[in-house]
This record gives structure tokens, C-alpha cells and sequence, in this order.
């Protein structure tokens, strides 16, 4: 087959093997993992298996991990992984056909599926400023399915069907070396959410498509779960910089009320408890924080 595959770590030791062991064993496949300084022994539990790792000195991100383990391949093509997500051979097999018969394809994602076999929304819209004051005053909860109201494509049929959505889940996607290299990699200012949004933004800036096959599987343990409380004043800060990067100071002002709002609205109806709170929280104070150039 011919193809790398890149697996970004941080603590997910318990999760590494399953998803590196069945890719280790394929012919003609590569797997390198890049440990975003864990600083708790994750890749023992790779040891004794046929892969490359390498181990950052500090965690930079997830951009900067895959960054880190393409540029230490070669391959014409570089699949990157998260550690809670499965892949077989051959629904690799499948994604790689896609990207050899189709040349302006750049990105080539599978259907994901969460472990009970329920649908992933890995499809998705870029965001909109209606999309993010949608959110948050819940009329995405009202109107599911309506284009203008979410980023995600929730309309089961289409997750059946071959498409080209705006981008897809980071979770698993294939992309053709010579655009990565074209594009200068991933931005590594994102240091997690949206990095894989933006990568689909420049490659389609570019003129390359972006493509979701059904035919290949992947599972993914933390499929459609919602971003860790914890982890909610990153995901704002990274919405605010895709904004000011890709449609300049005043959308990415209004798209820092709209977040603002979002963490108002879901403070005040929230159940997910007092951690979900101080998350939201967490969010209003990231997006009042002033912008800084990208």
C-alpha cells in the first residue's frame, strides 16, 4: 500500500496499543507515534511493535505532534489517527484508492462510528456567525437539521452516501503529502480544535477538494462527545483565532461576542453540573480575552 500513518499521544497509553497494533502488522504501512511529552511511560505500550516514536521534549499541541510525524516520513500519503480511534487495513485501502484515482482530492475521511456503533457527525460546515449565535441561543437544538443553525451535517442519509463536506473530523483523515507540504503542514497555532477545520479551509482555498467515503470505517471511542469542560477556554480561543485568521478582525470580534454569549446562555442552563459550569466559565473569560494577531 505504501502509506504513513501518524498517532499524536498525550496519556493515552491505555488507548495506543489497540489502535497501532493492527496498523503495525499491514504491509506497507508505516506508523510513526509522536508523544507530546506525557511524562507518564505512554509508549510502553507500543513496545515491541513495528513502529517509529517520537517523543517531544513539551507538548506543543496536536499540530504541532502531526507536523512532527509527517515531516519524519516519506510516503505520498499520511494518515493521522487519534489514539481512541480504530481503523482496519482495508478501509485504508479504500481511502488510499480514492486520493490515486481522484488527484484534486487532498483529504479523504471515513465514516466514523462510536463503539455501540452509533453514528459519528464527522462531517461538517464551516462556521458561520448565524451558526455560532444559533448555538447559542439553542435554535440548533430546535432546528437539527437546518444548514444555518450547526457546523454539524446531522442528516443520517448523507453519512450513506460518497460527499464533500466543507471539512471533517480530525479523528481520522487521509491527506496527500504534496498538499501538506504545499500548505506548510498544520498551523500549529491552534494548539487543539479547529486545526483540522483550518487544514480543510486551505486546502479548498487551494483549489483540492475534500472528500468523506462511506465505504471505509473507522471507530472512535470519544466519538461524539462534547469537548471536555476542561478543555472548553482552549476551544474558544482557537474559534476566535480561526475567525481573525480566515475572515479578518470585525467577524472575529462578532464571532468572540457570539462565544461569549454561547458561555452566558450555557451557564445559566447547564446540566452538566458544576463542572460544566466553570468551564463555560472558563470560555467567557478566554473570549473576552483581546485578540492577537495569528
Amino acid at each position: 500500500m505504501g502509506m504513513d500513518v501518524v498517532v499524536v499521544s498525550y496519556r493515552s497509553g491505555s488507548e495506543l496499543r489497540g489502535c497501532v497494533e493492527p496498523l503495525a502488522a499491514a504491509e506497507g504501512v508505516h506508523v510513526v507515534v509522536v508523544d507530546n511529552a506525557s511524562g507518564d511511560g505512554s509508549l510502553d505500550a507500543v513496545s515491541g511493535l513495528d513502529v517509529r516514536t517520537i517523543e517531544l521534549p513539551d507538548n506543543r499541541g496536536f499540530a504541532a505532534g502531526c507536523n512532527a510525524g509527517w515531516r519524519a516520513t516519506s510516503s505520498p500519503y499520511v494518515l493521522f489517527l487519534n489514539p481512541d480511534a480504530r481503523i482496519e487495513p482495508a478501509a485504508l485501502e479504500t481511502l488510499v484508492a480514492l486520493l490515486e484515482r481522484e488527484p484534486g482530492v487532498a483529504v479523504a475521511a471515513p465514516r466514523i462510528v462510536d463503539e455501540d456503533g452509533s453514528l459519528d457527525l464527522s462531517e461538517r460546515r464551516f462556521p458561520t456567525l448565524r451558526s455560532t449565535y444559533a448555538h447559542a441561543l439553542f435554535l440548533h437544538r430546535l432546528f437539527r437539521r437546518a444548514a444555518w443553525a450547526s457546523e454539524l451535517v446531522r442528516d443520517p442519509a448523507d453519512y450513506e452516501r460518497a460527499g464533500s463536506p466543507d471539512w471533517v473530523s480530525g479523528a481520522c483523515l487521509l491527506v496527500r503529502r504534496s498538499v501538506l507540504e504545499e500548505l506548510g503542514g498544520w498551523d500549529e497555532g491552534f494548539f487543539l480544535y479547529c486545526e483540522d477545520k483550518d487544514l480543510c479551509r486551505r486546502a479548498r482555498d487551494r483549489g483540492y477538494d475534500v472528500r468523506f467515503e462511506p465505504a471505509a470505517l473507522a471507530r472512535h471511542t470519544g466519538g461524539a462527545s462534547a469537548p471536555r469542560p476542561s478543555l472548553a477556554h482552549v476551544l474558544a480561543q482557537s474559534r476566535v483565532r480561526y475567525a481573525r485568521k480566515h475572515h479578518g478582525r470585525v467577524v472575529a470580534e462578532l464571532e468572540r461576542a457570539g462565544i461569549a454569549l454561547t458561555a452566558l446562555t450555557h451557564m445559566a442552563i447547564s446540566r452538566g453540573g458544576r463542572a460544566a459550569r466553570a468551564g463555560h466559565a472558563a470560555a467567557l473569560r478566554a473570549a473576552l480575552r483581546p485578540l492577537r494577531a495569528c
